[in-house]
């Protein structure tokens, strides 16, 4: 809904996105929300973007995503 900062697409068709990014000088369309991140199949006939949970514990109130990379064991 308001754009994403980066993508990492695994041999499978799976999609990783960041989003929320928030820096000195860009314009924010969500100054307020904390970043997420995404997945989405692009196997599928009609993909879409999917939130991911981000763990318990983690000081979401300041997830301020730059980038994103997989790493496939």
């Amino acid at each position: 809904e308001f754009g994403s900062e980066d993508i990492d697409i695994l041999p499978n068709g799976l999609a990783f996105i960041s989003s929320g990014l928030k820096y000195p000088g860009i314009k924010s369309f969500a100054p307020d929300k904390p970043g997420e991140i995404f997945l989405m199949d692009l196997n599928d006939d009609n993909p879409r973007a999917v939130e991911l949970r981000i763990s318990r514990g983690f000081d979401l109130a300041s997830f301020n995503p730059h980038g994103i990379s997989t790493y496939v064991d």
